[in-house]
């Protein structure tokens, strides 16, 4: 099946170089130049990466980065000519899985598409092969066993298991819960985990998938 890159890019220059390097390494591309479309593109051209820019027209690329993040786990690439340190940090903090700053290199990004689309690929591959989850039942399973967990658990388990090795802090979670459960806290987040390793437990004693990062939150690691 052929990748798709969703290249949300308001110099039009840039995004026709972007699109002609994309296709040349034989993707698919599509071009949004205007932030207020940009998550309508998304839910029809369905791509696996979005190359998106900070500053558009009609939306900012931090509140699309915030709505697409909310509803899938597609890889985002943020693209902007801010170079400072928080701005990275910020770009990183709502959900992006890489940052580059203009001026960039094509072939720079095309290199950062490749490692993306590995990882997420991987992540995948993981996730199908030894946790099973079923976003339509909310069934969880590990390798073919069923786990008995709430809705919120299999959220948060959901989540985690998206990105394996990326730690989240519990604002982040509570941010990507919120739509569903509009009642999550910080202090919640810490009772959720706890029970969910407590089930992954009765089936997996000697394996902690889901581990602490003192200070700072929560990531999964599923195959140590």
């Amino acid at each position: 099946m052929t990748q798709k890159i969703l290249i949300v890019e308001d110099e039009v220059k840039i995004a026709s170089l972007l699109a002609d390097y994309v296709r040349a390494e034989g993707y698919e591309a599509d071009i949004v130049n205007d932030g207020a479309q940009a998550v309508e593109v998304f839910n029809r051209f369905k791509p696996h990466i979005i190359l998106l820019d900070v500053m558009l027209p009609g939306q900012d690329g931090i509140s699309i980065c915030k709505k697409i993040r909310g509803e899938s786990s597609v890889g985002i690439i943020m693209i902007s000519a801010k170079t400072e340190e928080i701005d990275r940090l910020i770009g990183l903090e709502i959900g992006a899985d890489d940052y580059v700053c203009k001026p960039f290199s094509p072939k720079e990004v095309i290199v950062r598409i490749r490692t993306l689309l590995r990882r997420l690929q991987l992540s995948n591959k993981q996730e199908h092969e030894f946790i099973q989850l079923d976003e339509h039942s909310y069934s969880f399973k590990i390798n073919n066993t069923p786990v008995k967990i709430t809705p919120t658990e299999f959220r948060l388990i959901s989540i985690l298991m998206k990105q394996p090795g990326r730690i989240y802090s519990r604002s982040q979670l509570v941010d990507r819960l919120h739509e569903h459960f509009s009642d999550i806290s910080d202090r919640a987040i810490d009772s959720h985990i706890k029970n969910v390793r407590k089930k992954i437990k009765e089936v997996l004693p000697d394996r902690e998938i889901i581990k602490s990062v003192y200070g700072v939150g929560y990531k999964a690691e599923p195959d140590e």
